[in-house]
């Protein structure tokens, strides 16, 4: 892999640059920590048994080839919309894109009510015992808030969240080491499978759930127009973060299977909390909780920001109404498509299964991986003036490889729910396509009709939406504004 010193010059964007690389790499860890880890340890458990450190490290494994060709994309074309806008290039298919972009945000908003539903289990009932659909959605609320209020407060937030959460999983390695130094514990139980089971197929089954443990780093590619110097910073940050992540999950794992049998680590919401207190050490349980809750409202802060980026991303390639581009003139965040996003993930959270949810997300993300290391081989065509990361080619071909493994264990009813989600995003595409043709023909008669009564042309090109003017950036990707939008700019 190679990387060149880029150029200075940034791509002009409406967005604020603010994101610097610890930032950036904190953003990256906190989403990829928050992803999963402090709710899914006990549903691995029921795939592997004490082998919770070999999926672990196999969805690591995977979840690099498809990282390496990020870096490579993202640094290229450094626009917001992320694997929407590789689609579009690579395939030249305005409803390709969509597709892909769409599953990219039914993932994120589906992993958001998960988290959700996380947070308002277990680890929120240690201090007050509420209904779990309620406090998820009063949850959700308040992570749309702080999403609205500013990118800088959001990663602000994000840089304690992180700090804190990784502590969490600090506690847990270091707890249960004291526990097994003081003769407690049973070591062989990390080399125990399920009774009876094949490993290499419940290793590989498991992966498909540790997988989730490790997407998050995916949603760091629609924060790159608010990044500075991106093409230097973005590919440090995403796989310094992936690895520390992997190395604190395989201990995490190796210390769960330590300290309780899988039996008892299937049977709870809030699974590390249960490790902790079966140490006997004393760390006050709230105190715990309170890690653990941080922990996953950082993940679920973190993907809300990375769909609404994406839904402003998509509705600038006029692949979403242009409503959704909106941007708050004294904030300038993305205010309908934060208030449209969260009221989505309210909805999911109705779901109520945990396990369901994750695989869905693994699924449309799957989808959307698979597209972007073929985007990586077909693009290598395309060159542009900037220096930009280059993965290895066996990279992206060991990529797509390893999606299609891990979309072959996804369960039937996984697949039917991630084709509904799918299906809905096609009424919504149709839906946006016809409003747009509407908007054209309307502006076409307007012109036509002001020509005639003047006798000039206009100048103006109605090539995409009607009244869109275009500029080309540095990287020669074009930009189409409205006129309706351009009344939001700040």
């Amino acid at each position: 892999m190679t990387s060149q010193t880029a150029p200075r010059t940034e791509a002009p964007t409406r967005l604020r640059r603010a994101i610097t690389g610890p930032l950036l790499f904190a953003f990256i860890l906190g989403d990829v920590l928050g992803a999963g880890i402090y709710a899914l340890m006990g549903v691995l458990s029921e795939k592997v048994g004490g082998l919770l450190w070999a999926p672990l490290v196999l969805a690591l494994l995977l979840a690099l080839l498809t990282a390496g060709s990020y870096a490579e994309l993202v640094t290229k074309y450094p626009r917001a919309g992320g694997a929407a806008v590789f689609a579009e290039r690579a395939f030249r298919s305005p409803l390709v894109s969509f597709l892909v972009g769409f599953s990219m945000l039914a993932a994120g908003v589906t992993s958001a009510a998960g988290l959700a539903i996380a947070f308002a289990g277990d680890y929120f009932s240690t201090f007050v015992d509420l209904p779990t659909i309620p406090v998820a959605i009063a949850f959700l609320a308040l992570v749309g808030l702080l999403n609205a209020r500013g990118i800088r407060e959001s990663m602000g937030a994000n840089l304690v969240m992180t700090a804190i959460e990784l502590s969490g999983l600090v506690i847990v390695i270091v707890v249960v080491a004291m526990f097994l130094g003081g003769g407690g514990g049973d070591l062989s139980r990390a080399t125990q499978a399920p009774e009876g089971a094949n490993v290499a197929l419940a290793v590989l089954s498991g992966a498909v759930i540790a997988y989730y443990s490790f997407v998050g780093f995916e949603t760091s590619a629609n924060m790159i127009e608010e990044v500075k110097d991106p093409r230097r910073t973005y590919p440090r940050a995403l796989f310094a973060a992936l690895i520390t992540a992997g190395v604190v999950y395989v201990l995490v794992g190796l210390a769960s299977a330590v300290a309780l049998p899988a039996s008892e680590l299937q049977e709870s919401s809030g699974p590390l909390l249960a490790v902790v207190e079966a140490t006997g050490v004393s760390v006050p349980s709230w105190l715990f909780s309170l890690i653990a809750l941080i922990a996953v409202a950082n993940g679920a802060l973190l993907t809300m920001i990375m769909v609404s980026r994406l839904t402003y991303g998509m509705a600038e390639q006029g692949l979403l109404p242009s409503a959704l581009g909106r941007v708050l003139p004294k904030r300038r965040t993305p205010w309908v498509a934060i208030l449209t996003t969260t009221l989505v993930a309210m909805g999911l959270t109705l779901v109520g299964d945990l396990a369901t949810l994750a695989e869905t997300v693994v699924l449309l993300l799957l989808v959307v991986f698979l597209s972007v290391n073929v985007s990586v081989l077909v693009l290598r065509r395309d060159h542009v003036e900037q220096d930009h990361f280059r993965v290895w080619t066996f990279v992206p071909v060991l990529g797509i490889g390893s999606c299609i493994l891990l979309l072959t264990q996804q369960r039937p009813q996984v697949w039917l729910f991630g084709a509904i989600l799918l299906a809905v995003g096609g009424v919504l595409y149709a839906i946006a396509r016809w409003s747009r043709s509407r908007t054209a023909a309307r502006n076409d008669r307007h012109d036509r009709d002001g020509n005639a009564g003047h006798g000039h042309t206009t100048g103006r090109d109605n090539s995409v939406d009607g009244n869109a003017d275009h500029t080309t950036d540095n990287d020669g990707n074009v930009d189409r504004t409205t006129d309706n939008e351009r009344g939001h700019r700040p």
